[in-house]
């Protein structure tokens, strides 16, 4: 066919010269991944006969990586929207040929994540979780070490000193960005309640007194009442307050620390016909957006999951490389703080 592309089409397209890319079709001497891929690419691009040769030739310079990802409850929004987000930068990746696993907890029960992470380790080279403080999984992840598994704590820095590394927000911050939000909004002195999902969430305890530290600064007559336990569901969240809204009908703040929180939009929106309560949440959903919209909440503070996944899954692949080898690290990332006006 006269329009057929050659190499000399391959390597103008790719930048490189005809004869690379004859080197890369026929492996007569090494051509560097980097390269290899260009002219992947451009043969793709390209419809050139060769293309399946060389990604053949690619996929056997790239190494094979296993990674198993444990997040929550597969219902919610957020976390549906995790999972989306960790293939998405998975499939980005050309430098390591990735499989991953991606599995979703039922419960905050120690024990199932403790099982999640046996079983993965049986197929993977590192795991990224979700999970509660507990020193039954400190045991496991301890073990999953020795073996040479890496376990990086996932927006919850569980197992610390043992796993491999800690993603996501610096949750002492973001509980302080949650009460200056609220103690900003309200103008008259009044009582301020919080929730958080169970008493094994470490980075929810990092809230609670980010929190209760900046209403103490900012003083005003403001008081912070006894922590409420949602169990990061929307229905517990939901009957604890209208229960909230009884006893105390003047509260002037709410902050929902973990999940849940549209059990917390529902109560108010029933409660009141017009917002009357400061609400912080977590993360933009389309009930947190809606109810920024309607002023029912007065700011969601989103993780940025791209951010995040980029940099979790460039550690997750680095440990396998290096092993047991190098210190463990905190990765903290900029939460995004979103208003109604920006939206």
């Amino acid at each position: 066919m006269a329009n057929r592309p050659t190499i000399k089409d391959v390597a103008r397209e790719a930048g490189v010269s005809p004869t690379t890319v004859d080197r890369a079709l026929n492996g007569r001497s090494v051509v560097r991944k980097e390269t290899m891929q260009k002219i992947a690419d451009a043969a793709h691009r390209l419809g050139y006969y060769g293309k399946g040769l060389i990604q053949e030739k690619l996929n056997a310079s790239v190494p094979d990586v296993r990674l198993g990802f444990v997040l929550l409850k597969k219902s919610q929004e957020f976390y549906k929207n995790f999972a989306f987000q960790i293939e998405t930068e998975i499939a980005g990746r050309k430098d390591f040929r990735i499989t991953a696993e991606i599995r979703f907890s039922s419960s905050q029960s120690p024990n199932e994540f403790a099982q999640m992470l046996t079983d993965m380790a049986e197929r993977c080279d590192a795991i990224a979780c979700t999970a509660v403080n507990d020193k039954r999984l400190d045991a496991v992840v301890q073990d999953l070490k020795d073996r040479g598994v890496m376990v990086v704590s996932l927006l919850n820095d569980f197992a610390q000193g043992i796993r491999k590394g800690y993603v996501g927000l610096n949750n002492m911050k973001v509980g302080r960005a949650a009460a200056w939000m609220i103690t900003k909004t309200v103008h008259q002195p009044g009582e301020l309640a919080i929730f958080v999902g169970g008493n094994r969430w470490h980075g929810h305890d990092l809230r609670e007194v980010g929190f209760r530290s900046l209403v103490r600064e900012v003083g005003r007559g403001f008081t912070v009442l006894d922590t409420l336990v949602n169990l990061e569901t929307r229905q517990v969240t939901y009957e604890a307050t209208l229960d909230l809204l009884h006893r105390y009908p003047d509260l002037k703040g709410l902050y929902v620390a973990g999940g849940g929180m549209e059990g917390a939009i529902a109560a108010l929106r029933e409660v009141h016909d017009e917002p009357r309560v400061a609400l912080v949440v977590n993360e933009l959903t389309a009930e947190s957006r809606a109810a920024l919209i309607d002023g029912y909440v007065v700011m969601a503070i989103s993780t940025p999951l791209a951010e995040l996944c980029h940099t979790l899954i460039d550690l997750m692949v680095r440990s396998r490389t290096a092993g047991a080898e190098g210190a463990s690290s905190q990765h903290f990332l900029e939460p995004k703080l979103i208003l109604a006006e920006i939206l």
